[in-house]
């Protein structure tokens, strides 16, 4: 049997997939989406964001249900093929695969939906002549008559599929002829195994058409059973640093950050893919996405966004309700919302457990500094490009310099972000201490045996640089920070570490007129094993 367009579209995409010089192996989701088949759960929606190998997943599915190939050959040695389910599933379904971003493109506008149905129907009817003819019939009438006479099930796999919301906000009509077509097209059909469908947004939240509440939502909010093939997973990345020589550590720094429930370290698997081909860190998100699209949402300031965007800035967390999203673009109401939006295109990672949204990583911070270099957020630029001098200041142990250092950044940034406790505080001296990251892990609240050190940098391998334990007193004074470094022991949190360690004591006096920090810093170093 040939391979169609939308009909069982065969193996080819998942042969490229494999025969790259890259290729990680999750088909291990097969045997995850096999226990849905004609189940109550046979209706998933996976929403990733961008470069999160949703593409790919899609063509895996298909080769290895289409019965319009033979992918035993592709799947041998996999991890699939241990499964017990592997063979009870394989090449045995009819396969209907849809990429809703190209009925949109191709579509006159507004027709959308009568383009996808004429172009499927067309292809049905050139399998199935002897049942369909050139009759007048919906798609989901004509699958209902196949499934009638020959009892043949199918498996849909939908790809982009909220590209409508996203792309013509807009056009509310679009939408629900859209929403409809699939509620009518898979919603109690007979002939549905399975619909996988993938997006960057959940299912569309729209009154009525919330009708399609028979989808299992695995979004970035909570990925539940998906988590490992969300993206790479810290021991998929460790396989390929020392395949290509690559340094776990740094790659971390910039490609880690995505936490779930079970998994804590997921990784963006397109920028690690870019990483080891090039052999460098760098950011590759720009390459297929510009700070644009992050800019129209930061610069929405609904109920202090702005001083949440800061706190995150500063390697703080912040509470967010996920719950009120409306699943697109336009509906945005609150900070709440925006910030959802962020979670889903990935900007922003969020913790389900502690309900709290932070920014993931080095190559993502990238991303916001682009979006805020070009106006809008002059304050806080100013903080950013005075981190460096902070930096060499507090090296050179000048702590009356760092203290007026950060005067000048309370200064600055005081219109967006409030000093009202220790955590703010610690927010704001995390931004004020920017550039300290690209030679060093920033670490808030580290565990230390004897309580928690408030901000800890430390050297990322290429560096030469000492640690930094910073300690923060708000309305006390600075030495009373440094006494509680050393009486409660803070720096053997800092396992495996020898070498020099700054120990940063820093106070905010709110009583203070002029409302200035003090600053004491020490000197010692930690012996290997110490």
């Amino acid at each position: 049997m040939s391979s169609g367009i939308y009909l069982d579209p065969g193996n080819k995409g998942f042969r490229e997939a494999i025969r790259s010089k890259i290729y990680v192996d999750k088909t291990g989701l097969i045997a995850f989406t096999n226990g849905c088949i004609n189940t109550k759960e046979k209706y998933i929606c996976v929403s990733r964001p961008r470069r999160f190998g949703k593409s790919m997943t899609l063509e895996m599915l298909a080769a290895y249900y289409s019965c319009g190939c033979d992918s035993r050959e592709l799947f041998a040695g996999r991890k699939i093929e241990k499964d017990e389910t592997f063979e009870e599933h394989l090449n045995k379904y009819a396969v209907i695969f849809l990429n809703m971003q190209q009925f949109l493109i191709e579509a006159e506008p507004g027709e959308m939906t009568d383009y996808l149905e004429r172009e499927v129907l067309r292809e049905l009817r050139q399998r199935y002549a002897g049942i369909l003819g050139e009759q007048d019939r919906t798609l989901a009438a004509a699958l209902r008559q196949i499934y009638a006479e020959t009892g043949r099930e199918f498996i849909f796999l939908i790809d982009e599929w909220d590209c409508v919301m996203r792309e013509r906000p807009s056009l509310e009509d679009l939408q629900k002829r859209y929403l409809d077509l699939l509620r009518n097209l898979l919603k109690d059909q007979p002939y549905v195994a399975l619909a996988y469908m993938t997006g960057i947004l959940p299912v569309k939240k729209y009154g009525q058409h919330s009708a399609l509440n028979m989808f299992w939502e695995y979004s970035m909010t909570d990925q539940f059973a998906l988590e490992e093939y969300t993206g790479f997973t810290e021991e998929e990345v460790k396989g390929l640093c020392g395949t290509y020589g690559m340094d776990l550590i740094q790659t971390s720094h910039w490609y880690d950050g995505y936490r779930f429930r079970q998994f804590q370290h997921i990784y963006n698997p397109r920028s690690v893919v870019a990483a080891m081909k090039s052999h460098v860190l760098s950011n590759y998100w720009t390459s297929t996405e510009t700070y644009e699209a992050l800019k129209v949402y930061i610069d929405m300031d609904l109920n202090g966004l702005r001083s949440d965007i800061v706190q995150m800035l500063g390697n703080g967390r912040v509470k967010v309700n996920t719950r009120s999203f409306q699943n697109d673009m336009r509906n945005l109401v609150t900070k709440d919302d925006v910030l959802t939006l962020l979670i889903h295109l990935g900007y922003v990672a969020y913790d389900a457990e502690a309900e709290e949204a932070f920014i993931p990583n080095k190559e993502i911070i990238m991303e916001f500094e682009n979006a805020m270099s070009v106006g809008g957020w002059q304050e806080v630029m100013r903080v950013l490009k005075a981190s460096e001098r902070l930096l060499s200041d507090t090296l050179l142990c000048d702590a009356q310099r760092v203290a007026e250092g950060l005067d000048q950044a309370h200064t600055e940034a005081a219109s967006i972000l409030t000093y009202n406790d220790e955590n703010a505080l610690s927010c704001a001296i995390g931004l004020a201490y920017y550039s300290a990251r690209k030679d060093y892990k920033l670490i808030r609240e580290l565990p230390t045996g004897h309580g928690f050190a408030d901000i800890v940098f430390l050297p990322l391998p290429t560096s030469k640089k000492p640690a930094l334990v910073i300690e923060l007193k708000y309305d006390k004074n600075a030495m009373t920070a440094i006494r509680q470094i050393k009486d409660r022991h803070y720096t053997q949190a800092l396992e495996g570490y020898s070498g020099e360690v700054l120990l940063v004591g820093i106070n905010y006096d709110k009583e203070d007129r002029n409302k200035r920090h003090s600053c004491v810093i020490e000197r010692m170093t930690l012996r290997s094993g110490v």
